[in-house]
């Protein structure tokens, strides 16, 4: 197994446009991800894609896309259950985006095995 961290990459897609966006989100987003899944910061990747066309439940009403890309954290429905409500709290806090909207948040947990993940010339099975 790897002795490097895991490396986790989260990406955040929405059609909400750039100006409803808090500034500095997605430091916020990196240090929330860093907490909850019990990861170093400085190991957290961030992507934060607004302003996209998107359709969620045969609506363009504002909507949240979070895909979490790890090694070893997201494997379990008890983990990902934890870290799921954890996430949603952050969004709905974040985006002003009301309990009531949470229906148009959803979150993919993508667990990643060593072999997946390129590092150094190499994969992450091998460092």
């Amino acid at each position: 197994m790897s002795s490097l961290p895991d490396m986790p990459t989260i990406e955040l897609d929405t059609n909400l446009p750039t100006r409803r966006l808090p500034a500095g989100l997605e430091k916020r987003l990196c240090q929330a991800a860093a907490t909850i899944l019990n990861k170093p910061e400085n190991y957290i990747n961030v992507i934060v894609r607004p302003g996209l066309t998107m359709l969620h439940l045969s609506s363009e009403e504002p909507c949240v896309q979070l895909c979490i890309r790890a090694l070893g954290v997201v494997g379990t429905a008890e983990q990902n259950r934890s870290h799921s409500a954890r996430f949603f709290e952050f969004l709905c806090k974040e985006l002003v985006l009301g309990q009531d909207r949470g229906a148009r948040i959803l979150i993919r947990f993508c667990p990643l095995e060593p072999w997946q993940v390129g590092k150094q010339g190499t994969v992450m099975t091998f460092l």
